[in-house]
């Protein structure tokens, strides 16, 4: 876990010391100049997985509005189809799992009626309405996305969609390493 809380407790002495010489001319300090025991100091410090991490509620209302903000990304045709299917995934997941603290309806809740939202105040927000509007655009930002691929590779996911999102369910990069695979190959059957 990355420790990003300032109540973590006090900097490993060695980094400290690492850190305070340089700080005096205010010149930034880059890690590959630190000493080794420093650099080793500065990795337990911010990978220590012992260590609590406090979240105020204005991080986890941030942290709410950050996810909402992955949805931008499924009209760009240069996100990449596995984002975008793991979005979707969650826009339209299982109505049992709406009451998990980060679903996507806990996230508009949470965004839309918090005053530590970095949005206005919305109110209560129709979470379906939203679904819907996804799913009227839905066709429309894969299709883009899939014109960046070969023929070939588009067809493959519009025959079999769902064993084409089990393979990037496995490996996020099954598609690019299959279409790479076949432009050093080339067609077999040409």
């Amino acid at each position: 876990m990355l420790n990003t809380h300032a109540s973590i407790g006090p900097l490993p002495s060695a980094l400290a010391q690492a850190v305070r010489v340089p700080a005096i001319g205010r010149q930034p300090i880059l890690f590959e100049d630190l000493a080794p025991e420093a650099k080793t100091a500065a990795l337990q410090y911010v990978f220590d997985d012992e260590a609590p991490v406090e979240w105020s509620e204005e991080d986890v209302v941030l942290l709410h509005w950050r996810l909402l903000q992955e949805l931008a990304d499924l009209g760009d045709p240069e996100t990449p189809l596995d984002e975008k299917i793991d979005t979707l995934r969650w826009v339209f997941t299982d109505p049992k799992c709406e009451s998990e603290p980060f679903s996507f309806v806990n996230c508009l809740k949470v965004v839309a009626s918090s005053p530590l939202s970095p949005v206005p105040y919305l109110g209560p927000v129709d979470a379906e309405a939203i679904r819907g509007w996804i799913g009227h655009h839905v066709r429309e930002w894969l299709t883009a996305t899939l014109a960046r691929y070969p023929s070939w590779a588009a067809e493959a996911v519009l025959e079999n969609p769902c064993w084409i999102e089990s393979r990037l369910a496995k490996n996020p990069q099954w598609i690019n390493e299959e279409i790479k695979k076949h432009s050093l190959q080339g067609d077999l059957f040409a």
